[in-house]
C-alpha cells in the first residue's frame, strides 16, 4: 500500500506553533506559523502526468497509476496519521507592505524523509484557506501546466528550484480572469503537488517582526536553522548572522543562474523569496527572447517594470533588506547586518561577470573583459536578437574565423533586415575583439565549444513552448506535456531529433496572450 512507502516526519507542525482556530474561515492568524486546513474534494480527477524522477526520489516509484494514488494527490484522501496545514506569511508586494498573505492556494499535507532527504508535499490548487482572502484557492490547468513544466525544467538548467511530482485534473470548472480586465472565463480545474524540504518565504519572518512577536520569530529562526542549517551550529546570535550570510548567498546564487539562463521571475515579492534559496511560485515568469534588461513577462508589472529582467539582482538585494529588518531583533546589530548586505553588492558584480565570462567561454583573465561584456550587451540589444540562440551559436565561433562572426550567430536575429550600415559595423567590431580576446585562452576552439554549451542551453521553456502543450491538454492530448518533459531533461545536449524546439519565438506568439502577456494567475 502506498502509506507504508512513505516514512512520515512532521516536524513543522510538531515543533512550531499551529493556530487554534479549526474552522476554515479567512481571518488574521496571530503567533502561529501555520492552521490546520483540508483540501477540497474534487469532482472527477485524472491523472495527467507524474515525474519518475522525483517518484524514486520520495519512493514512490510504481504507486503513481494506483487510484490511492490519485486521491492523495488530487486531495481527495488523507494520508493516516497527517495533518494537512497552510503556512502563515506575510510580505512586500511590487514594494508595498501588503501585510498578511499566507498560503491562499497551496497546502501541505506532509512531511516525508527517504535516502536522507526531507521533502514537503503540498497541493497547489486544493481548495481555500484560511489565507485565500476573496480567492477560492483553486488553480486551472493553464496555469498547472506552467508550473510543473518549469520546475522541472529549471532542475536539469542547474538552477535551485522547488520540484513537482503530479498533475492531476478535478473535473471541475474554476472561473477566472486570465488578464483581470473583466472578462471571466471557466477552464479546467487541476492541481500540481509540489516539493521540497520547505516551503518557508521571507515573509514568514516577515510576519512576526511586524507584529512584534519576538518570541515565535526566535522559535521559527531556530527552527529553520535546527533543520535547514544545522551545518552552522545551535542556534546563537553568532549562528543568527552566519544563517543570514547563507541565506544571502543562496538567494545570489539562484537569481545569478536567473541570468545565466535568461530567466525572469515576474513576480518577486518577498513572499515569493525562498529561504532555502530556491526558486519558487512560477506564476508570470518568462524567459528572455529578445536579448531586453528592460523586458518582464508580467502584464501587471507593465507600467514600471520593477521586476524586469536586468534589475533582478537588485530586487534580490532589496528583498534580503526587508528580511534583515525582520531578523534583527535577534542580532541587534545594523552594522552587521549591512555590511553583509553591502558585501552582497559587490560580490553579485562579481558573480555576474564571471557567469557572462563563462557563457563566452572565457576562463583566463584579461583587465578589458568587463568592456568586452558591457559591449556585447549593448549590441545585443540593437535589434532583437535571441539570447538562447545567440550563446549557443556563439560557441561555433573559431578564434580564427576569417568569415564575419556575425555569420555564425545570424540565426539569432528576430529582424536580419535591420543588420545593416551601424548595427552590422558594431557587431563586427565586437567579433573582431572577441575573436583577439579568444587567443589569449589555452582551450582551443573545440573544447571551448565544449564548455560553453555546458552553461549555455540549446532548450528552455519558452512561453509559447508551454502554451501549445496547454492548448493540446485543453482538448485532452497530453503528448506535447511529455514531449516537452522529456526534451527539458537534457537541455544542454544537442538532441536532434528535437530541433524543432531550437527555435525563435514564432511570430503568432509575440502579443498572443499566454506567451508574451501573463497575469499573476498564470
Amino acid at each position: 500500500m502506498l502509506t507504508l512507502k512513505l516514512n512520515i516526519n512532521n516536524r513543522f507542525t510538531k515543533e512550531l506553533p499551529a493556530d487554534p482556530v479549526l474552522t476554515n474561515t479567512r481571518r488574521q492568524v496571530r503567533e502561529a506559523c501555520f492552521s490546520y486546513v483540508t483540501p477540497r474534494t474534487p469532482s472527477q480527477p485524472s491523472l495527467v502526468h507524474t515525474s519518475p524522477e522525483m517518484l524514486e526520489a520520495i519512493g514512490l516509484k510504481g504507486n503513481e497509476q494506483s487510484d490511492y494514488f490519485l486521491e492523495v494527490f488530487s486531495g481527495a484522501k488523507i494520508l493516516p496519521n497527517t495533518k494537512p496545514y497552510s503556512m502563515c506569511y506575510a510580505g512586500h508586494q511590487f514594494g508595498n507592505w501588503a501585510g498578511q498573505l499566507g498560503d491562499g492556494r497551496a497546502i501541505n499535507l506532509t512531511e516525508i524523509a527517504h535516502n536522507n532527504k526531507y521533502w514537503t508535499l503540498q497541493l497547489k490548487g486544493a481548495g481555500e484557506t484560511p489565507y485565500s482572502r476573496t480567492a477560492d484557492g483553486l488553480a486551472v490547468l493553464r496555469s498547472s501546466i506552467r508550473e510543473y513544466l518549469c520546475s522541472e525544467a529549471m532542475y536539469h538548467l542547474g538552477v535551485p528550484t522547488t520540484r513537482a511530482l503530479s498533475l492531476v485534473l478535478t473535473g471541475d470548472m474554476v472561473l477566472r480572469d486570465v488578464l483581470y480586465d473583466g472578462n471571466p472565463e471557466y477552464e479546467k480545474g487541476a492541481i500540481v503537488c509540489r516539493l521540497a524540504a520547505s516551503f518557508l518565504r521571507f515573509g514568514n519572518y516577515e510576519m512576526f517582526a511586524a507584529h512584534q512577536d519576538i518570541p515565535t520569530l526566535k522559535t521559527l529562526v531556530d527552527y529553520t536553522i535546527t533543520h535547514h542549517y544545522s551545518y552552522l551550529g545551535s542556534p546563537s546570535r553568532d549562528v543568527y548572522i552566519a544563517f543570514f550570510k547563507e541565506v544571502v548567498a543562496k538567494s545570489m546564487d539562484m537569481v545569478i543562474h536567473w541570468q545565466r539562463v535568461g530567466f525572469v521571475h515576474g513576480v518577486m515579492n518577498t513572499d515569493n523569496m525562498s529561504i532555502l534559496g530556491l526558486t519558487i511560485d512560477y506564476g508570470p515568469y518568462g524567459w528572455l527572447e529578445g536579448y531586453d534588461h528592460n523586458w518582464t513577462p508580467n502584464t501587471t508589472d507593465n507600467a514600471h517594470k520593477r521586476y524586469r529582467y536586468g534589475t533582478q539582482p537588485q530586487v534580490v538585494l532589496w528583498n534580503l533588506i526587508k528580511l534583515a529588518n525582520a531578523i534583527y531583533p535577534l542580532i541587534e546589530s545594523v552594522e552587521i547586518l549591512e555590511t553583509i548586505l553591502n558585501a552582497y553588492q559587490n560580490d553579485v558584480e562579481i558573480a555576474y561577470f564571471e557567469m557572462m565570462k563563462s557563457k563566452l567561454g572565457l576562463i583566463e583573465n584579461d583587465e578589458n573583459d568587463k568592456l568586452l561584456i558591457e559591449a556585447l550587451e549593448n549590441v545585443l540589444q540593437l535589434s532583437e536578437t535571441d539570447m538562447t540562440i545567440f550563446f549557443r551559436l556563439l560557441s561555433q565561433f573559431k578564434s580564427n574565423q576569417s568569415l564575419e562572426g556575425i555569420d555564425c550567430i545570424k540565426e539569432a536575429f528576430y529582424n536580419p533586415d535591420e543588420i545593416k550600415e551601424s548595427i552590422k559595423k558594431e557587431w563586427t567590431e565586437w567579433f573582431l575583439k572577441y575573436q583577439t580576446r579568444l587567443k589569449k585562452e589555452n582551450l582551443n576552439d573545440k573544447e571551448r565549444a565544449n564548455q560553453m554549451n555546458t552553461v549555455n542551453p540549446k532548450y528552455v521553456l519558452r512561453n509559447y513552448m508551454s502554451q501549445l502543450a496547454i492548448d493540446a491538454a485543453e482538448k485532452g492530448d497530453y503528448t506535447v506535456i511529455n514531449e516537452l518533459f522529456d526534451l527539458l531533461k537534457k537541455p544542454y545536449d544537442e538532441q536532434i531529433s528535437h530541433q524543432k524546439w531550437f527555435a525563435k519565438r514564432p511570430e503568432w506568439a509575440r502579443h498572443k496572450v499566454g506567451c508574451s502577456m501573463l497575469s499573476c494567475s498564470s
